[in-house]
């Protein structure tokens, strides 16, 4: 699976009488995204086993609709239909039953970014959700500092530089959304690593000013014993990368591992086995690719003195 879709809540579910108390109160609520992902997983367990929807409905006593719904996010399960079904599909993955049983018993509700819900799009939201349940972050971009470690003016700058424009009040809605984002960080409780390309060091969106406060943030960031920043030089012989953009954030579990890309047209999300390791190896490659921690400091120092050197 690629990107998840958005679903709408129904009550079929309640209909059967298959469900529990608990099942019964999330039939109509609003899928998250973690709730989406525990019904891929679901799916991907099933499948797993060689069974069919209607098959694994038999098993569990529910009609293969339920089984769907299950599958799709629109219906929320319990735990013990979560354990049921893993039995019934022979699953013997006890961290990832344990995980998933973990994402069953969480609730987002009152999390911070749902005060932005109906003002920004799901994407922008479903970021800041996976962001929060994240083990530790990794990623690499080659157009812009990671959204994570930018300041207030470099990020008010690229939304102002969306084509075609955004009103004025939607890009502060946008830039004050990023700035909350990075709350994550500041615990220093979250490992991330930040792999930068030269490129995005020397890509000015509002001019050396700008340019030169970011690279000073993006320095003082990279010494907090949680955040790692590694440069990626411009005369790295590098292999084609599928994304400019790429974000790997780490689950309880190997399996629960997420990758978000950037493209122009918005963000994707990949979770399948093969994807994940797919970008691990890349990210692999990448880190063998960049320049150590404190070498990449210096270099960032070098490009800061340079910027300066243009409006002093």
């Amino acid at each position: 699976m690629v990107h998840w879709p958005r679903w709408r809540p129904d009550c079929t579910a309640r209909q059967t009488g298959a469900c529990t108390r608990r099942e019964d109160a999330m039939v109509n609520r609003i899928p998250t995204l973690r709730q989406r992902r525990l019904g891929a997983e679901l799916r991907r367990m099933r499948e797993q086993a060689g069974f069919g929807g209607s098959h694994l409905a038999r098993l569990l006593g529910v009609t293969p609709a339920l089984v769907t719904q299950m599958e799709n996010g629109k219906t929320g399960i319990s735990v013990e239909r979560l354990r049921e079904i893993a039995a019934a599909c022979m699953c013997a993955n006890e961290p990832l039953i344990d995980a998933l049983a973990d994402t069953v018993m969480g609730n987002d509700k009152g999390a911070w970014w749902e005060e932005y819900r109906g003002s920004l799009s799901e994407n922008f939201l479903e970021v800041a959700e996976i962001e929060s349940h994240a083990r530790a972050i990794s990623l690499y971009t080659m157009a812009f500092i990671p959204g994570l470690l930018q300041t207030e003016a470099y990020t008010s700058a690229i939304f102002g530089r969306s084509y075609p424009p955004l009103p004025r009040h939607s890009v502060e809605l946008r830039t004050a959304f990023r700035m909350q984002r990075q709350h994550i960080l500041r615990s220093g409780d979250l490992p991330y690593s930040a792999y930068i390309h030269e490129a995005a060091l020397r890509m000015q969106f509002s001019g050396a000013k700008v340019q030169a406060e970011q690279l000073g943030a993006l320095i003082t960031a990279s010494e907090q014993p949680n955040i790692s920043v590694q440069v990626v030089l411009f005369d790295v012989d590098m292999i084609p990368l599928p994304n400019e953009n790429f974000t790997y954030l780490e689950g309880p579990v190997q399996e629960l591992d997420t990758v978000q890309a950037d493209s122009g047209v918005g963000n994707f999300l990949f979770d399948a086995p093969a994807h994940t390791a797919r970008f691990r190896s890349l990210l692999a490659q990448i880190d063998s690719a960049a320049l150590p921690v404190d070498e990449s400091r210096d270099f960032i120092r070098s490009i800061k003195k340079d910027m300066e050197s243009k409006y002093v």
